[in-house]
């Protein structure tokens, strides 16, 4: 993502550790999709996504917000989330340490569908590519079902200019008992510094009715 320079410099922002100064940026995003694939299954009811956000980043702190329609065959319009964190570095190491809330607008009285999520995940360079790793604890998950995790690993690479290919392998488990994996691969392509798409195929190892079915999913991204 390319991020919309706003020039608020060290000496007028007053932001430094340790005497070095950090610039501050923002950057916003938008666009469509096929289908909106949260950890494997389909949360547009196998409908198209339309989703925007907006990212502040200031030296190794971060955070945004991001909205997106949903479908969960109810009064539930779209979900709502917020993160914040911190990505420090040590070495050729990359973290990402952070906490996610999801909200949804319009949910059903009782619901209980708004959660959020603590993550700690690090990336690492390795040759053309990334590969990486991810958790994420809910103590309360969606639907008020109890405390969750979910693992991840990933990776991706750079084959040629404007080209990305990444995959995605996870591990959803419940507290409360059960579990499933999912996993994503695919290939994005670069058509300019700001508008991308990527095609991807989405799988998982789980039965719960059409949602859950392995799906091909196409979007389109601008980002400023």
């Amino acid at each position: 993502m390319k991020a919309l320079k706003l020039a608020i410099c060290a000496a007028t922002a007053s932001l430094a550790l340790g005497g070095a100064a950090y610039a501050q940026d923002v950057s916003f995003n938008v666009g469509v999709a096929t289908d909106y694939v949260y950890r494997g299954v389909s949360q547009t009811d196998e409908g198209p996504q339309i989703f925007g956000g907006v990212d502040f980043s200031s030296g190794i702190f971060y955070a945004g917000a991001w909205a997106s329609n949903v479908d969960f065959y109810d009064s539930t319009d779209a979900e709502i989330d917020l993160y914040a964190g911190i990505k420090p570095t040590a070495g050729p190491v990359t973290f990402d340490l952070g906490a996610i809330y999801y909200g949804y607008v319009n949910e059903p009285s009782g619901a209980d569908y708004a959660f959020w999520e603590i993550k700690a995940a690090a990336s690492v360079p390795a040759g053309p590519g990334t590969l990486g790793a991810a958790v994420y604890y809910s103590p309360e998950f969606f639907g008020g079902i109890g405390s969750a995790t979910y693992v991840e690993v990933n990776g991706s690479v750079s084959p040629a200019e404007k080209w990305t290919i990444g995959a995605a392998l996870g591990n959803q488990s419940f507290d409360a008992g059960g579990d499933y994996t999912t996993w994503n691969v695919g290939v994005g392509y670069a058509f300019t510094d700001t508008i991308s798409a990527d095609l991807r195929y989405h799988d998982n190892d789980i039965g719960c009715g059409s949602i859950c079915d392995s799906r091909v999913t196409l979007s389109l991204k601008a980002a400023l």
